[in-house]
């Protein structure tokens, strides 16, 4: 079996599953945020209408709160949604409640490696569909809809359907001012946004091995492009010690057999990469960066969960040191975390000095709710995951998928520029 094999196979109590099993598996974290979490809220008010039991979680320990979404709150709706969720956490005795403007905060599947709130060999859900980001630390992580949420959050369990699983090889390590974000537009290129549909995206190989895992959680966030039921990476030392300093321990990896099978392998040679974007509207619309040089902007957003870890700002910031931007220009870090150590390192002077725009951790402006959402006919370019109409702002505003490294070097000429022509 396959590392999602396996982790399926042992939380369902299972010797082996294959794929297009059913199986009802144990959970071990859930997650909701101040979208998901008014609506599993909602489910749990008609359950309680209808007679069920709704008075106790299954294990609250588990369970884990985030405001990122429509924070800080642009209108009255948002408001009320972060009061709700501060009741909810406090009635069932959630105690891992990140709460915007108070210690650590930021966006949700930032805050699930950031905090080692996720291990790996776990099955972890979450009310959101980018939740497959954890993938990256060896862990089964898949999005659930608001009712499937409020039953994980009930009884610690849920159904899964077995997917297959298609395993994408890199060799090689990835050239100068190529990153994680270029390989992954290049497969969703590839296969299309649903070539892996109800699919397991595993990857492997050298070029895997060196990357680090902030750009591993960069590909698997992704797998949610191309369809993915999940993405993941078998865990390795440099996770281990990645978790080790964030104070994780005592958990159970589990690893593929050596003759596990895969549905269909993809083999990429790293040094035939180079810069991409993804060009309205979908992640699979990709072309080199160099063929669309030229495209005037309006805006360069550096954010998300897909682009504003630490080691994209770091990034971003050789780029943007001792430049000035042409264009408006927007870094907003992931996690509070991330944007205390840009300070301490002296990444937020970079950025203020080259005259970006610094904000709170939030998904406002890539959800196109708040916080810089675009107008009519404005270009955009922007290291966040997905580009359909209408995503960050207006129906006939035009976002362009990039690279932290491609949405800095743009940020300085206002045009759309490969980081290698500077």
């Amino acid at each position: 079996m396959n590392i999602t094999e396996k982790i399926l196979a042992r939380a369902s109590g299972k010797t082996r599953v294959v794929p297009d099993d059913i199986v009802f598996a144990n959970v071990d974290k859930a997650m909701i945020h101040d979208v998901s979490g008014p609506g599993v809220i909602k489910v749990f008010d008609k359950l309680k209408k209808e007679g069920i039991q709704v008075d106790k979680l299954w294990d609250p320990s588990k369970i884990w709160v985030a405001e990122d979404h429509f924070v800080p709150s642009a209108e009255k709706i948002s408001a009320e949604n972060i009061v709700k969720l501060s009741k909810f956490t406090k009635q069932y005795g959630i105690e891992k409640h990140f709460k915007y403007g108070m210690g650590q905060y930021g966006i949700c599947h930032t805050l699930s490696h950031e905090e080692a709130l996720v291990l790996p060999g776990e099955v972890y859900v979450g009310g959101d569909s980018h939740t497959n980001t954890s993938g990256a630390l060896g862990t089964f992580a898949c999005g659930l809809g608001h009712t499937d949420v409020a039953y994980v959050l009930l009884y610690g369990k849920i159904w899964f359907k077995v997917p297959e699983t298609l395993y994408f090889k890199l060799n090689g390590k990835l050239p100068q001012n190529v990153m994680a974000k270029d390989y992954i537009l290049k497969i969703i290129g590839d296969i299309g946004t649903d070539g892996a549909a109800y699919a397991a995206m595993q990857f492997g190989g050298t070029g895997i091995s060196e990357m680090s895992v902030e750009s591993r959680l960069t590909l698997t966030n992704m797998t949610t492009e191309a369809g993915a039921k999940n993405g993941i990476i078998e865990p390795d030392q440099k996770v281990f010690d990645y978790l080790a300093q964030r104070g994780a321990k005592n958990y159970s990896p589990i690893h593929g057999d050596r003759d596990a099978e895969f549905a269909k392998i993809y083999e990429y040679e790293a040094s035939d990469l180079e810069p991409l974007v993804a060009k309205p509207y979908s992640p699979e619309n990709i072309a080199p960066v160099r063929d669309v040089s030229g495209v005037d902007l309006d805006k360069s957003y550096i954010g998300s969960c897909t682009g504003a870890k630490y080691e994209d700002l770091e990034a971003a910031a050789r780029i943007l040191k001792s430049r000035k931007v042409k264009i408006r220009t927007e870094v907003v870090p992931a996690a509070i975390s991330i944007y205390k150590k840009a300070m301490e390192n002296g990444l937020i002077s970079i950025f203020l000095d080259a005259g970006v725009t610094v904000g709170p951790p939030t998904c406002g402006a890539c959800c196109g709710a708040h916080m810089g959402v675009l107008a009519k006919d404005e270009v955009c370019i922007s290291t966040t995951n997905r580009n359909f109409p209408g995503r960050m702002g207006h129906i006939e505003s035009k976002t362009y998928l990039a690279s932290p490294l491609v949405a800095a070097a743009s940020a300085i000429t206002g045009k759309i520029t490969d980081p290698r022509d500077l």
